[in-house]
């Protein structure tokens, strides 16, 4: 196997990672699952509740799948994550179960799904990670109750007792919990790359827009690349 390169040149608007730490032992994909769940990669689920197609979620789900892949062959780390809350809903801050129903579609967290469950709530189907993306043995599903992938979960212990700095980030939305966990993880000091075609919104202008913003400034929050340069970091061949 051909050895990893340490930098992926055609990362915007950086070599990444910057100090030319990629490797499978400081390196990890995290999927970013509110993102790549049944309630927003599927017909029926919240997204559609809440009066927006799933399609740009579901459209995304092969490049996601490749680095998934990838990922996998190579024995690097795979972080799963999915947003959700306790079944009571004690988890749910009162403005945003306020919000969540002021929307044009009328869905509120925690009423009954179609799909099986119930909206945003764990344990059902609605809440379960799309089939294509399933994780296996050994790959950590972090179950987080807002939007960012750090705040209130285990996630940052989990990346810093394995060694992890720099993080490969996919899944939906890019505007919302995409963008929240990259911002994030920035002012953790951990390197973060957003891939630009296994990242989407609900809005195509809202995706452009924050793919755009978070490497403004040198690269605030980050890098922006495609799965392609990914692979080439990694040597795989496409997959």
């Amino acid at each position: 196997m051909a050895e990893t390169k340490k930098q992926i040149a055609a990362a915007i608007p950086y070599a990444w990672p910057h100090d030319a730490s990629l490797s499978r032992e400081t390196t990890a994909l995290s999927i970013c699952q509110t993102d790549m769940e049944q309630d927003f990669c599927t017909k029926g689920g919240y997204i559609e509740a809440l009066g927006y197609s799933a399609e740009p979620a579901r459209a995304i789900i092969p490049n996601v799948k490749r680095l998934l892949d990838a990922f996998r062959k190579l024995g690097w780390q795979v972080y799963h994550t999915r947003e959700g809350h306790r079944p009571d809903l004690s988890t749910l801050w009162s403005r945003t179960a306020f919000r969540a129903g002021n929307n044009p579609g009328g869905a509120s967290i925690g009423q009954p799904s179609p799909l099986g469950g119930r909206l945003l709530v764990r344990g059902g189907k609605s809440h379960d990670i799309v089939d294509e993306l399933y994780p296996i043995d050994g790959e950590p599903v972090i179950d987080k109750p807002g939007q960012g992938a750090f705040a209130h979960t285990d996630f940052e212990l989990l990346l810093r007792n394995r060694g992890i700095k720099n993080l490969v980030i996919t899944g939906v939305t890019s505007d919302v919990c995409v963008s929240t966990t990259m911002r994030e993880g920035s002012d953790r000091g951990f390197d973060c790359a957003i891939v630009r075609d296994a990242t989407a919104s609900a809005k195509a202008e809202y995706h452009d827009s924050h793919i755009k913003s978070m490497t403004e400034e040198g690269g605030i929050f980050g890098v922006n690349l495609c799965v392609a340069d990914v692979l080439e970091g990694l040597c795989v061949e496409s997959v």
